[in-house]
């Protein structure tokens, strides 16, 4: 027997309904949205974003530094004849700087990836070298004080200075938005109470609601970190006590040299009250030997 017999002629080909449609198209939807706003589809888009960057902003760099090697090689050249020593030597100077340059904006490329701190000493490199650059670069405009020269030679250094400046920050925010996406820190381990989303199953028959998409959680915010507990007067008399030993003078400036926190009236009551402790006389025990009278037993 034909399993066509066994369907009913009439549910063969039943046209979808508006709802129908409506439905099928909120579950691609949900799969959509689950699988965009997934950390390693965000993660994947954003290097992607972060190559295009590093590119356009080191061919803007290169291409400055390039600017300006013809004035400083004027600069160090000095009106010396072409092809002289002097002359081939001042070729030198612009690509020594910007050699550097390109190193530390290089290892800041790398660093500012994982929001590392690359130390004062790389940002004094790179201001020295772009501070080098621009007075080699306009040393003549400003002794002509050609004002034409000046923004015209004064520009490219100072576009490559502020473009070497954004990047790193730009590289942080990128980051930022990864981890902001993976709703955790960045620790190369997903989060235990940050599940990925999963892309919700396709409807199966036409009436069938999807599945809810598990949504990923947002970054949970840094909590402030703890102020210790406040000491009392007790607690520095408790830490004076434990300092003091016989044959040492008992002064609030002593108190304040065990306790360096505690304030000068504190430290005055605290002395005041281990200076009245240790003037009590001490009960002298009674020998096991000697036998206890009733007076001793009433005066215990």
């Amino acid at each position: 027997m034909s399993t066509d017999t066994l369907v009913p002629q009439d549910a063969k080909h039943q046209p979808l309904t508006d709802a129908d449609k409506l439905a099928q198209d909120a579950a691609t939807a949900a799969q959509v949205r689950a699988l965009t706003n997934h950390p390693d589809v965000v993660a994947l888009r954003v290097e992607k974003v972060r190559t295009q960057i590093d590119v356009v902003i080191w061919l803007g760099i290169l291409l400055g530094l390039a600017f300006t090697m013809v004035n400083v090689q004027s600069f160090a050249a000095a009106g010396a004849a072409a092809w002289s020593l002097g002359w081939v030597v001042g070729w030198l100077l612009d690509p020594m700087v910007s050699l550097v340059l390109v190193a530390v904006l290089r290892a800041e490329q790398v660093t500012a990836r994982y929001q590392v701190e690359t130390g004062v000493w790389a940002r004094r490199t790179k201001w020295f070298g772009f501070l080098a650059t621009y007075v080699m670069n306009t040393w003549k405009s400003w002794t002509h004080f050609d004002v034409a020269g000046v923004v015209l030679h004064s520009v490219p250094p100072v576009l490559v200075f502020l473009a070497a400046e954004t990047a790193p920050v730009l590289r942080d925010m990128l980051t930022e938005a990864v981890m902001a996406a993976a709703g955790t820190a960045f620790t190369g381990q997903p989060a235990a109470d940050a599940p990925a989303a999963e892309p919700a199953p396709a409807q199966d028959s036409v009436g069938e609601k999807p599945a809810p998409v598990a949504r990923t959680p947002r970054r949970p915010a840094r909590k402030p970190a703890a102020k210790p507990a406040r000491k009392l007067r007790g607690d520095y008399l408790a830490d004076a006590r434990a300092a003091w030993a016989p044959g040492i003078k008992i002064t609030p400036s002593w108190v304040r040299s065990v306790c360096p926190e505690i304030s000068r009236g504190t430290s005055k009551n605290v002395a005041d009250d281990l200076i009245a402790e240790t003037a009590r006389p001490a009960v002298a025990p009674v020998p096991a030997h000697q036998p206890v009278t009733v007076d001793q037993e009433e005066a215990a």
